[in-house]
């Protein structure tokens, strides 16, 4: 995933609309501040296993839910401040295959321990784990605190 501008150093934060994911958004504009990078905020939707897959309607679809995820989370982590070059891709995918294809190039890739699924007692997600092994960057996974 290219920004554009290949000459541009950019620091690349998962979000799922999870608190986790805002103060990864929030610690990742204060390291692209430092370290003289745009931000690429990326959220993705997974199809979820069912019998009835979700249908596209006119006041709902996955791309729209992704827009809105990403709209809210800059919004809660920036408020009115967002930052001028800050880049925001909805993706449908996997999110680990996704996330993992967004490093590529960048400085950083920066995602919270814990998403909005799985078992909350344990200290890494799937994804922030398997990203942390794979991803094509340093990778900084943000705990609950560690913005405030």
């Amino acid at each position: 995933m290219s920004n554009g501008d290949e000459d541009r150093k950019r620091i690349v934060v998962g979000v799922d609309g999870s608190r986790l994911s805002i103060e990864a958004l929030w610690k990742a504009r204060r390291l692209a501040a430092v370290l003289g990078c745009s931000l690429h905020v990326v959220t993705v939707w997974e199809y979820s296993i069912s019998l009835a897959p979700p249908v596209p309607t006119e006041s709902w679809s996955p791309l729209v839910q992704a827009e809105r995820t990403l709209d809210e989370a800059v919004a809660e982590a920036f408020g009115e401040d967002v930052p001028a070059d800050l880049k925001r891709t909805p993706l449908v995918g996997l999110p680990v295959e996704l996330l993992i294809e967004a490093s590529r190039g960048a400085e950083m890739l920066v995602v919270g321990n814990r998403g909005r699924g799985g078992f909350v007692g344990l200290l890494l997600g799937s994804v922030s784990s398997t990203l942390a092994a794979h991803a094509h960057c340093p990778v900084l996974i943000v705990h609950r605190g560690e913005s405030a």
